[in-house]
């Protein structure tokens, strides 16, 4: 048989899904018009190749291809949760690993810090937006498989980012709070706790780097306890760079986060998260079904704009679009459904089926912008592709307000305001990176208050608009300022008040938190037949004095062995002893050697005998077990 006859015969034996290849390859070969087998297929090796690498293509193709039945995740089954951190805690690197171990992504494919999309995110190494992905996890508990639906959703770390994190909380019940293990405890973490505190959502701490030679998990531990008030006990320790204890993650998710509180049989009520423009779809919203449910083909309203539309497509984010057809209360995806401005998808706006009625979603806090500053095409012929630009930009980021203004010099632009100068920076980079747009930015202000002498109060964000020589006409002016708690190292306690003092700080209230305060002390000590042991003396509060003294004599007495004489335990302040126990002699019995004779022999055995005893107590020394010692940490 030749070399086709062989690879036809194979071919026959193989699965039905890829006969249609084989016969779109070997139907225009008619047995006339077939070429000599030699020529066709010069190396059967390289045609097997080919046949086993399309297979594999194949099976990857329609892996992805298999529909998702969302309705085995009733709302028990689903959980939402977020990961917030300080900068380069190791936020994306551990979204990264969860995606790797539910099988989202494959381990070694695509880029690292995954969920990080931009370009200005991988350049910086930073997060700008916040990323959701689906992942789908299976737990075995007590023998029995239960399959739950997760939702991750990456945040960054970076103050300017703030609203991200808002508005990824809001679709929350619980977060991972990552700590690096070296750094510790750092601005952000504080930020996003008190965040995540004030939503009230479950926290779980997560010491993450503890393979690093200068991790200190132990001090972080105390850190979370002493600022947060959360157990150590309950700290995960992990490592997302080499995935040690990264199994503990999402049974902790799982035990510890509950599910999503709303209703399967309530009207329909959506919270828009966010969005971003697709040039294909239009505006592409990621939603949280807060309760009921969506399919496509509904007909959905906004209760900001009161615009409806059809649902076209929905999905999960799995970690890409994964068309579903529905979305069920508690969960977390994307909808398209024909918007074409970015002001008609308003981030925090409550999504609702056509002509229902329902009590629109708090929303979230509005942003407060911090910085303001001019954005000019470098040619002015360019404004309407700046506008452009802009308008599609803002729509990924909601944080940023937009207003337009003229200026002299420069011509026709845009007065932006910004969460921060990392903000504007970034925004300004998306804007040259994205859409290939050159801008020349002002100096970047913050808006100031004045009043004239006609009573009237303007806000200037904009220097050219305050006249230059205003004497006459102003009355006053004022500045933002800001009340601010700074809590720092003592090491930093002078550079940070000369900080301060340089932008005319006013400095209400200074205090150690970690320093020493007056307190009722006292000295316990443990006296032996009346002899203090100086290794077991302690200082405590005078409250806690008698039981922690009656703890203690109670401890030694189980582990200091018996002696030929009495042992007294005392636990003695000053001369004053608030606690005794007494460990009694071991008795010899000295008569067993008089079978008779008179009782005054007897009595002088026992004489001596307690005359003995009574020496050795007095020179004898009691041996103390190590377990005593032990017992006694444990009890101080």
């Amino acid at each position: 048989m030749g070399s086709i006859g062989r690879a036809s015969k194979a071919l026959k034996s193989s699965k039905n899904i890829y006969l249609h290849y084989i016969s779109s390859i070997l139907s225009p070969l008619s047995p006339i018009h077939r070429p000599n087998p030699v020529h066709s297929f010069p190396d059967l090796h390289h045609f097997n190749w080919s046949y086993h690498a399309y297979c594999s293509h194949s099976r990857n193709h329609s892996s992805k291809d298999v529909a998702i039945d969302l309705s085995q995740y009733p709302t028990d089954r689903v959980r939402n949760f977020s990961i917030i951190a300080h900068v380069d805690h190791g936020k994306s690197t551990l979204a990264d690993r969860l995606l790797e171990l539910t099988g989202t992504i494959k381990r070694g494919h695509g880029q690292p810090q995954y969920l990080d999309k931009l370009q200005v995110e991988r350049e910086r190494g930073i997060t700008v937006k916040a990323q959701t992905a689906t992942m789908f996890y299976t737990r075995n508990f007590e023998g029995t498989d239960t399959n739950y639906l997760v939702n991750l959703i990456d945040t960054p770390g970076h103050v300017d980012f703030s609203y991200e994190v808002s508005r990824s909380l809001a679709a929350c019940q619980g977060v991972l709070l990552v700590v690096d293990a070296a750094q510790g405890v750092q601005a952000q973490t504080v930020a996003n706790f008190y965040l995540a505190f004030e939503s009230n959502l479950t926290i779980i701490p997560v010491i993450n780097k503890i393979d690093q030679p200068t991790a200190d998990p132990d001090r972080v531990k105390k850190q979370l306890q002493s600022m947060f008030d959360l157990d150590p006990i309950d700290a995960l320790m992990t490592s997302a760079k080499t995935g040690q204890g990264l199994d503990q993650v999402l049974p902790a998710v799982i035990e510890r986060i509950p599910p999503p509180p709303g209703k399967n049989n309530l009207p329909l009520r959506m919270l828009l998260l966010d969005s971003y423009y697709d040039e294909y779809k239009g505006v592409i919203c990621h939603v949280a079904v807060v309760d009921g449910a969506l399919r496509k083909g509904d007909r959905i309203s906004s209760a900001a704009t009161g615009q409806s539309y059809d649902v076209l497509d929905v999905g999960i984010m799995h970690p890409e679009l994964k068309p579903t057809g529905v979305l069920l209360t508690g969960q977390v995806g994307y909808v398209v459904s024909g918007m074409r401005s970015t002001k008609e998808a308003r981030v925090g706006d409550t999504l609702q089926h056509y002509r229902s009625t329902v009590e629109p979603l708090p929303g979230f806090k509005p942003a407060k912008h911090m910085v303001f500053s001019g954005l000019y095409p470098a040619d002015g012929s360019d404004f309407e592709a700046l506008n452009h630009a802009i308008e599609r930009l803002t729509c990924n980021d909601a944080s940023v307000s937009i207003a337009k203004e003229s200026s002299t010099a420069l011509g026709l632009g845009f007065r932006c305001g910004f969460l921060g100068l990392l903000h504007m920076d970034v925004f300004h980079q998306r804007l040259e990176q994205e859409h290939g747009i050159h801008v020349i930015s002002t100096v970047p202000t913050v808006p100031y208050m004045f009043e004239y002498s006609d009573g009237s109060k303007v806000q200037v964000q904009n220097p050219a608009a305050l006249p230059s020589n205003p004497k006459s006409q102003l009355k006053a002016s004022w500045e933002p300022t800001v009340m601010a708690t700074i809590i720092i190292p003592s090491d930093y306690v002078g550079a940070v008040i000369t900080l301060c003092s340089e932008r005319r700080g006013e400095q209400l209230e200074y205090s150690y938190i970690d320093r020493y305060l007056a307190s009722d002390l006292v000295k316990l000590d443990i006296l032996l037949n009346g002899q203090p042991v100086d290794a077991m003396a302690t200082i405590v509060h005078r409250l806690k004095a008698q039981r922690v003294g009656r703890e203690l004599v109670e401890k030694l007495k189980k582990f200091i062995d018996r002696q030929m004489f009495e042992i007294i335990i005392q636990a003695a302040i000053g001369s004053k002893v608030i606690a005794r126990e007494t460990i009694s002699a071991m008795r010899k019995n000295v008569l067993a050697k008089c079978y008779g004779g008179d009782v005054t022999r007897k009595r002088k055995l026992l004489e001596k005998q307690k005359e003995g005893k009574k020496r050795m107590k007095r020179v004898g020394s009691v041996d103390i077990p190590q377990e005593a010692f032990h017992e006694l940490l444990k009890v101080s």
